[in-house]
């Protein structure tokens, strides 16, 4: 099972003088090949190191990490013609795609730069890493990490990537880690039903209006204070300001990354404890689809939704829970007891009221039992190959 652990560096200052110098001119040289990518029909690795090789070497890199930077240019051409084909970028022949696929990929300022074996080695028994850099060998740079993450680094494989983030130096390091055992899916007759939303991150169809954890309270207050203080440091446009603008980025990705952690280990543990299933949306291109309030805007383009189902997910098949998702059309709009479906049933953003049995509930509860029944529908069609109404 493959994962990425991440590794802080401690270099002296001249060690990380080297290392800047070293990823500004992998970047100058990332900026070569990808001049020459756009211009050439053939965007594979090896068609470019024919094409690229001698002039990465005249620029002062060593032959393996010439081959690295231009593996790592045909992979970004390679994305970009993945999106491309796959119409994220707009419809194809449009202007958005047209500009895009006409342009030469750039690589900002001190980018991420990919080191195989050849070009940085650990040293586990001193906690140090022995890296090339434009300067030539750097050794003895010492590394900081948990026990855990030592732990982890004993299977690493692959590449390792170098990191320049917030004024600090990191290694993130692909390791191939031995996969748990398989735990069987559990048979179960009923499902909780999870709603994901933009003012309430996550309500279940066993919660209501007051016991939704996850509704808006101190986490949506917390969300708003980020949100105020990055705009006021935005129009500030001081250096100061930005330096504590990247701060407070790695401060709220963590805060994010850490709710999300509680909210799926809440949702599977009450699965577990009542033997039922989980049915999750599935908000793919959710953010190209809707048309929240522009109050709403900020809310839902700043949490990681896909990063919460995948948590659910594998927390789930770690304790044998199955997993549904289901498509959320209309879940919102559909009466649970009637199935009167009507977008004037949902009155306010809290409040469901149905136009024709005059059920009333809160609205996001309203749309997890929906979310409950339709992926119950779908566990007995598909695994059983019928569904009991």
């Amino acid at each position: 099972m493959k994962r990425v652990v991440k590794i802080k560096l401690a270099p002296t200052d001249a060690q990380a003088r080297a290392l800047h110098d070293t990823l500004m001119l992998c970047d100058t040289a990332a900026g070569v090949v990808s001049r020459v990518a756009q211009a050439s029909e053939d965007r594979r690795a090896f068609a470019l190191q024919k094409a690229v090789y001698h002039q990465l070497k005249a620029l002062g890199l060593s032959a393996q990490p010439a081959v690295r930077t231009i593996k790592k240019v045909a992979d970004a051409y390679a994305t970009r013609g993945a999106n491309l084909e796959a119409g994220n970028y707009g419809p194809g022949g449009g202007k958005r795609a047209t500009d895009i696929a006409a342009t030469a990929i750039g690589f900002r300022a001190l980018a991420a730069q990919p080191f195989d074996d050849r070009c940085l080695s650990w040293q586990q028994q001193g906690s140090t890493i022995s890296i090339w850099t434009s300067e030539g060998r750097l050794k003895a740079v010492r590394y900081v990490c948990a026990p855990w993450q030592r732990a982890l680094l004993e299977h690493r494989c692959g590449e390792t990537d170098l990191v320049f983030r917030d004024n600090m130096w990191f290694l993130h390091a692909t390791v191939d880690v031995p996969a748990p055992e398989p735990v069987e899916p559990v048979v179960v007759e009923e499902f909780l039903g999870v709603d994901l939303g933009i003012v309430n991150l996550a309500v279940t169809s066993d919660d209501t209006a007051a016991s939704a954890d996850w509704s808006s309270g101190a986490v949506t207050a917390r969300r708003g204070k980020y949100t105020r203080t990055r705009r006021t440091l935005q129009k500030v446009g001081s250096k100061s300001a930005k330096r504590k603008l990247r701060r407070r980025r790695e401060k709220e990705h963590r805060y994010a990354t850490d709710i999300n952690h509680q909210i799926s280990k809440t949702i599977v543990a009450q699965a577990q404890r009542t033997g039922r299933g989980i049915v999750l949306e599935d908000l793919s291109g959710i953010r190209e689809r809707v048309r929240p309030a522009k109050a709403q805007r900020q809310q839902l383009h700043s949490w990681a939704y896909a990063q919460l189902r995948d948590f659910v997910t594998y927390k789930a098949a770690s304790v044998g829970v199955p997993v549904e998702v289901i498509n959320p059309r209309n879940t919102s709009r559909t009466c649970y007891p009637c199935g009167h479906v009507d977008k004037a049933n949902r009155i306010t953003q809290d409040r469901f009221v149905c136009r024709v049995c005059g059920h009333v509930d809160q609205a996001d509860h309203n749309a997890a039992l929906n979310i409950a029944y339709l992926g119950y529908v779908k566990y007995m069609t598909t695994t059983h190959g019928y569904w009991a109404a």
